[in-house]
């Protein structure tokens, strides 16, 4: 229609708006995913493919599409329902059986038609291919069968037999399954486009006493530095514990730096400008009082923590188990930024 409409994925199954619930799942690990990594919601959606775009293989398809500031909408992922269209494919040329069985809940009676090759005649005929002609016959279905001449496919060319040698029968039998041809899911991630639009939707701007600030707010699962650990200066006795924290971080796996570089403001500048979403400060009360500075990126808000939580905390940081504010003490001011 032309139109945006907000819904769950499981009233679009209901409506058939998405084809069938396998689908939708797959569509709905993609929105969790691309959400996790950064997409911003607000600037997300989710195209159904229309039936001249559609592939011929295709029941149906899925493009999520993402708002830039530059590019407009652009598709970041596409999933597509294939059907059973590959692993037929695959069959037909490889001659490998790609179907699976699938036990009913209960058996069921049905009649069978049952081809019978006269492999007394077909022998002579056909010698070392009487086998593989044989096996053909049985394989048609019914409606095959028809006519005074049957056609069969073996090794790579057609054979017509004669239908005075099949004969039928008619049988009942009880039936546990039956083999099924898998449809294939493809969802196909743009991986260059996922990153591009990370940093788009990640990027903002401020102002901090007349001085521009930029700043990726990326999430903590994708920023390529977790923590940063910066002594107030760059002297002995304070370089000695922020050494021994940023230790005790790695140990942990968080990804970290260390840096002495200029002023304590142009350190958190520098880690605004690549995303770092919290910097461990090292000052003098480190040593008298025993605690340390955490500043979180996006609000500049910092808090005094005791030195032997600061790992944990950053830890809980991360992990989103804790809330900043909740994290420590609040620091009245803070200028140094």
């Amino acid at each position: 229609k032309g139109e945006e409409e907000e819904m769950s994925f499981g009233e679009a199954v209901e409506r058939g708006v998405v084809a069938h619930q396998t689908l939708a799942y797959y569509v709905a690990r993609t929105y969790q995913y691309l959400l996790a990594v950064g997409i911003d919601p607000q600037k997300l959606r989710f195209r159904q493919h229309k039936s001249d775009e559609m592939a011929h293989y295709a029941a149906d398809c899925w493009d999520a599409e993402v708002l830039l500031d530059r590019l407009g909408w652009i598709e970041l992922v596409g999933v597509a329902d294939r059907t059973d269209y590959d692993l037929k494919a695959h069959t037909t040329v490889s001659k490998v059986n790609l179907s699976v069985f699938v036990n009913y809940d209960q058996p069921k009676k049905r009649k069978k038609t049952v081809v019978k090759p006269d492999f007394k005649a077909l022998g002579p005929m056909f010698k070392s291919k009487a086998k593989a002609v044989g096996e053909a016959l049985r394989a048609l279905a019914p409606e095959q069968l028809a006519g005074e001449k049957i056609q069969v496919y073996v090794d790579g060319g057609t054979i017509d037999i004669d239908r005075s040698l099949v004969s039928f029968e008619s049988v009942e039998e009880e039936v546990r399954g039956e083999e099924v041809v898998p449809h294939v899911i493809e969802p196909s991630f743009g991986i260059d486009r996922i990153l591009y639009s990370i940093l788009d939707h990640s990027y903002y701007e401020d102002e901090i006493d007349g001085e521009k600030r930029a700043v990726l707010r990326f999430k903590p699962q994708v920023a390529p530095i977790e923590v940063a650990v910066l002594p107030l200066m760059d002297r002995s006795e304070l370089v000695g514990p922020a050494k021994k924290i940023l230790e005790e971080l790695r140990s942990r796996g968080m990804r970290t730096d260390y840096d002495t570089s200029g002023s304590i403001g142009r350190r958190y500048r520098r880690n605004d400008e690549i995303g770092t979403p919290y910097e461990v400060t090292i000052d003098y009360e480190t040593i008298e009082e025993g605690t340390v500075t955490i500043r979180d990126r996006d609000s500049m808000s910092q808090v005094r923590v005791a030195r032997w939580q600061v790992v944990d905390k950053l830890q809980a940081l991360l992990n989103g188990d804790l809330l900043f504010q909740d994290a420590g003490d609040p620091v009245r001011s803070a200028k140094s930024d």
